[in-house]
């Protein structure tokens, strides 16, 4: 759910952005705010199937919105990164990479729009990436009907860390942490890949895309951006085992070695009166993050897990959760938890 949006960063004169066009040899598309670094990053850096950087906006020192070309989504698909403090003084050091992915029907402008995020991390020696995921945040490689296309997972897990190693000398370790949709790409990608993701955090996650109600719950995320719900991972009948392949559940046995974080509030009764839907909607994922959990415990899969009473399904509940996985993200990132 989101709050009314930040005032946007003025855009840059057209003299600033001559210079920057200038500085890239006309190769690449780069424009500024106000105040912000005319600098070109990534020029002829391509990732193993060919994705590319194709432009990019500085907000400021610190923040860049790259569009990258991406073969696996067959889209130019936008790319928030967040560069620590330290960068600007040691720019060819290699830092791990924390990945924070967006919730349903939201952007990959949620984290800095919702959150403190940039004080948060500015001390933290990490590259934080924000990548899209798609009008329903949902992560995955769609399987449209055998057409393996719009591909999410490939584009985020490979080009987009493919890209950052070129262009800002990202290292190997990584976490990745997300709300709502976000929380289930987390989980998923972690399982999906072992060994990929060294930390894990889910924030009011689908951790079970089959359990009670899930089904529909899925369904009625890709119906409301106007796409057809058997187009994600076809019928959950007919293609169960698809269906399983992408379900955190089903594959919780491969998330062992990986730092765990989870966190879901039953929803009503909630404290929050002004947002009866979101307590609602929190309240519809209870169970499944339950039964997940217990999943984990049988398995003997470590998890720090904070199922909490009442909450919503909004940034005002996941806000405080990021800050508290802090200490298992950082571990995964070889970083101090402060």
């Amino acid at each position: 759910m989101r709050r009314p949006r930040r005032p946007v960063r003025a855009r840059s004169t057209a003299l600033a952005a001559a210079v920057a066009l200038l500085a890239t040899g006309g190769a690449l598309g780069v424009s500024t705010a106000q105040g912000a670094p005319v600098t070109a990053v990534g020029q002829g850096v391509r990732a193993a199937d060919g994705a590319t950087i194709v432009g990019q906006t500085w907000l400021d020192e610190r923040t860049v919105d790259l569009t990258v070309r991406s073969p696996a989504v067959g889209a130019d698909v936008p790319v928030r990164v967040l560069l620590p403090a330290s960068y600007a003084s040691a720019p060819d050091r290699e830092r791990p990479v924390l990945y924070l992915l967006q919730g349903a029907h939201d952007d990959y402008t949620s984290w800095t729009r919702e959150t403190d995020v940039e004080t948060f991390l500015a001390d933290q020696d990490v590259i934080t990436v924000m990548p899209s995921s798609g009008p329903t945040g949902i992560p995955t490689d769609w399987w449209n009907f055998g057409r393996s296309s719009p591909d999410y997972e490939t584009f985020q897990v490979d080009e987009v860390m493919q890209l950052l190693r070129g262009a800002f000398h990202a290292g190997g370790r990584r976490a990745v942490a997300g709300v709502s949709t976000g929380g289930y790409g987390a989980l998923a990608f972690a399982a999906r890949r072992p060994g990929t993701f060294a930390a894990a955090a889910s924030y009011s996650g689908v951790l079970d895309t089959t359990a009670l109600g899930m089904v529909s719950v899925v369904s009625a995320i890709v119906a409301r951006e106007l796409q057809l719900p058997g187009s994600l991972w076809g019928s959950a009948l007919l293609q169960r085992a698809n269906w399983n392949a992408h379900n955190p559940y089903a594959l919780a046995d491969r998330l062992k070695g990986t730092r765990l974080y989870l966190s879901q509030g039953s929803g009503v009764p909630s404290d929050d009166f002004g947002n009866l839907e979101g307590a609602v909607l929190e309240g519809t994922l209870w169970g499944q993050a339950k039964k997940f959990s217990a999943r984990l415990a049988e398995l003997g899969v470590p998890a720090q897990t904070h199922l909490y009473q009442g909450g919503t399904h909004a940034w005002s509940s996941w806000q405080g959760e990021f800050e508290a996985s802090w200490p298992t993200l950082a571990a995964g990132l070889g970083l101090t938890g402060n």
